[in-house]
């Protein structure tokens, strides 16, 4: 008989009957019941019995998991402060698929010693809910070659941004390296100095390798001797892995299917979803696949025309060379951002073209599936989601670019304190509303090595948490192939109907099957060697260069038409579009002959083609990232201190100019969602400095200072490619040294108060 502390409080505040733990629904109201396993760190907790009852609310099931019995109730107030143990795991929100989120601190406990994890547990509707999962090392040997070089990959993504939180040493034992099938898990962070090195890595790895799968057993061996020996940084460790990843993938067989379907849902006149295939549509393929669902924002006029805009631009990606297997992936990665900023030009051209403002300006949230070879690639703007259902359980997989998300990243709050906040929903970014130097779209990378479903949706279905309520009756049979794609759609967009009701529903299934056969030839251990690979990757590059040099008309110079819930009839439209067409034309054909240094400057501003997705960069980028050179066009002011910037604090004895022609790179980047990311930018040199720039205030060589990157971006003439060094790249006139305010050093992207 169950012990009677084991029960579950119904979340309905209308009923709050106590159920049965192994009850999923209320049997009093119907209610899902959501089961939260928390694990417990801190010493604290050894104060406690197994089945004891804690603050009323958290039953003590194991050693360290506790169980919230109460999970419809608010956090208790508690007098905890944000600390540096808690910091990190708010910070690496972005990374939560892998690292644990804090659920809150054990209430009773004076100094707040206690945290609760949503920890590597299993979940419910699985057989071994509330256990946790296994070991990396417990789940190596039974594992394939693609899976283990799959874990390897996740470990070697994490090491950076760990680092930075000063936590790395959690990668470093096995014990808190957890899996999921396919996924990397950790239990915990722990911060534990000195901070490790890639050598440190190396040697544990090591543990695996006489358990490794015999065609990457010598591959593993030489990439731990060139970890021991500090020959590979966290990059390079990545670049190889996936090397080994491209490899291993060719001995894998892929069928897709998707299937989507939109619905105006019961009480909206208008829908304003969209979704890439058309709704409706199941399709098969076994090449590279596309899905994509946009949620025109309520509230805004013309919703329904930015999302299709949106579709209508993005589904142009098919265009990339997606069945080569050398596109290497931070190519592909900067494509997939750049068709997301152009959509998002073209929303603000058509919205600019309108003499739209405020509220009435149209937007679209985005959320994306592509398919490549043995991986997929999910990209999101705003609040619709992306969901992986395996066998084992459901994650959400994109985090909603909302105030609380917001607040958590930025290490100012627990997201069940940020969700009670008043304006918590509302977004901070979508497509159309703002311009692209400030718009940040996500895109993540998985590998596929088992068979799984990525489900997007729009927050018709997600709100309130439908899919984690449904994912085991309506998607894993879907998984298992007992329920077919159409079918599991259309159950789908019944539940958000039905159950949720207050907007309209957009889902998108791709669900992946696959077989992998074990190679017969070891892996070649000529992959760690960058050369080989890479000029693979280059060729099959510049072999689609000239690819999408397709027409595309540009939807963003026609006008905005709500559309009724009936559509017009095309032929009143045909003189109509032939009219318009042959306007364009002959406009741009004059402004082509008389403004051709306008056109040539300002390529996205009324483009008639979409630009080639692999067309060398443009002068000035979207976003910088850390490695670029750039040189200015004009003079510039840096900042010593980078929380000056962020708290809009004017300290002239800090700033430094740096001369016209001045040729800097970008050494480091720093968040700031409220404002745009913040360039750390060091000086090399400048290219005949003016004779009239002011002595006093000039910037030494190789000095450093901080500007906000929307600032920087209008001032770049244009922008020299990566590099390594920190020597000029050209033949210059060097700057005279003098006294520079920026002589002291300064801090790093982690250091000061960011609060």
């Amino acid at each position: 008989m169950q012990n009677e502390a084991a029960m579950l409080q119904c979340p309905n505040e209308y009923c709050k009957a106590v159920n049965d733990e192994r009850d999923k629904y209320c049997q009093q109201c119907g209610t899902f019941l959501p089961k939260r396993y928390l694990w417990a760190v801190g010493s604290g907790i050894k104060d406690y019995q197994i089945g004891e009852v804690i603050a009323q609310r958290y039953l003590l099931k194991s050693e360290y998991i506790v169980l919230d019995t109460k999970p419809g109730l608010p956090l208790e107030a508690q007098a905890c402060e944000i600390t540096a143990k808690t910091k990190p795991y708010l910070r690496l929100i972005p990374y939560r698929l892998q690292v644990p989120q804090v659920y809150g601190f054990l209430p009773g406990r004076a100094d707040c010693d206690v945290l609760l994890l949503e920890a590597p547990i299993y979940a419910e509707g699985t057989p071994l809910a509330g256990q946790l999962l296994p070991t990396l090392a417990e789940a190596w040997q039974s594992a394939t070659s693609l899976r283990q070089l799959n874990w390897l990959w996740q470990i070697a993504q994490l090491w950076q941004p760990l680092s930075s939180e000063g936590v790395a040493s959690s990668l470093l034992d096995l014990q808190l390296v957890r899996v999921e099938g396919s996924l990397v898990r950790l239990l915990q962070l722990r911060s534990q100095p000195p901070q490790p090195t890639i050598a440190d890595l190396g040697r544990v790895w090591l543990e695996l390798v006489n358990r490794a799968q015999p065609s990457i057993a010598e591959f593993l061996v030489q990439l731990c001797d060139s970890m021991l020996a500090g020959d590979l940084s966290a990059d390079s460790l990545t670049t190889a892995l996936d090397r080994g990843l491209t490899e291993l993938g060719r001995s894998q067989v892929r069928k897709i299917v998707i299937s989507t379907l939109t619905d105006t849902g019961p009480t909206r006149q208008r829908n304003e979803d969209a979704c890439y295939p058309p709704s409706g549509t199941t399709t098969m393929t076994s090449a590279p696949a596309i899905a994509i669902v946009c949620d025109g924002i309520g509230g805004h006029e013309g919703g329904n025309v930015a999302s299709q805009l949106a579709i209508d631009t993005l589904q142009q990606v098919k265009q990339l060379p997606l069945n080569d297997i050398y596109l290497d992936a931070t190519t592909l990665t900067s494509e997939l951002e750049r068709f997301v900023r152009i959509a998002n030009d073209r929303i603000n051209q058509r919205n600019d073209n309108e003499q739209r403002f405020g509220r009435q300006r149209m937007g679209t949230t985005l959320v994306m599936a592509v398919e490549r070879a043995h991986e997929m690639y999910i990209t999101h703007v705003g609040d619709s989601r992306a969901y992986w259902i395996t066998r084992t359980g459901c994650h959400q997989l994109t985090l909603d670019d909302d105030v609380a998300s917001r607040e958590v990243r930025l290490g100012y709050s627990l997201y069940r304190n940020a969700l009670e906040q008043v304006s918590s929903g509302s977004l901070v970014q979508a497509l159309g509303t703002s311009s692209s130097t400030a718009l940040h779209p996500t895109v993540q990378r998985f590998i596929l090595d088992e068979d799984c479903i990525f489900l997007l949706c729009s927050d018709g279905l997600s709100d309130y948490d439908r899919v984690e309520e449904y994912w085991d009756t309506v998607l894993l049979p879907a998984v298992n192939g007992s329920l077919k794609e159409a079918d599991a759609v259309t159950r789908l967009v019944e539940i958000g109907n039905s159950q949720n009701g207050h907007d309209n529903v957009t889902v998108a299934l791709v669900r992946c099957t696959v077989k992998y056969s074990e190679p017969t030839t070891p892996l070649n251990i000529a992959l760690l060697q960058e050369s080989q690979f890479d000029d693979r990757q280059h060729a099959a590059i510049a072999s689609h260069r000239d690819l999408n040099q397709q027409e595309c008309p540009d939807p963003s110079s026609r006008k905005t038409v709500l559309l009724p819930a009936q559509r017009s009839n095309s032929r009143r439209l045909l003189p109509i579009l032939l009219g318009t067409i042959l306007l364009l034309s002959v406009g741009g054909g004059l402004l082509a002959y008389f403004l051709p240094q306008f056109h040539r400057r300002q390529p996205l501003n009324n483009p008639t083609t979409l630009p080639s997705p692999l067309a060398s960069p443009s002068p000035t980028p979207a976003t910088l990232t850390v490695g670029t050179l750039v040189q200015i066009n004009r003079q510039i002011n840096l900042e010593q201190n980078p929380n000056a910037i962020a708290t809009n604090v004017t300290s002239q004895s800090q700033l430094a100019q740096v001369p016209t022609n001045g040729i800097l790179k970008v050494t480091g980047k720093k968040e700031n969602l409220q404002q745009g990311d913040l360039l750390r930018l060091k000086f090399l040199c400048a290219i005949n400095p003016p004779d009239n720039f002011n002595a006093t205030a000039q910037i030494q060589l190789g000095q450093e200072g901080w500007i906000e990157q929307a600032n920087l971006l209008p001032n770049i003439e244009k922008t020299l490619g990566q590099t390594k060094s920190n020597s000029c790249p050209i033949s210059t006139e060097s700057l005279p040294t003098s006294t520079s305010p920026l002589n002291s050093p300064l801090p790093s992207p982690h250091t000061g108060s960011e609060n």
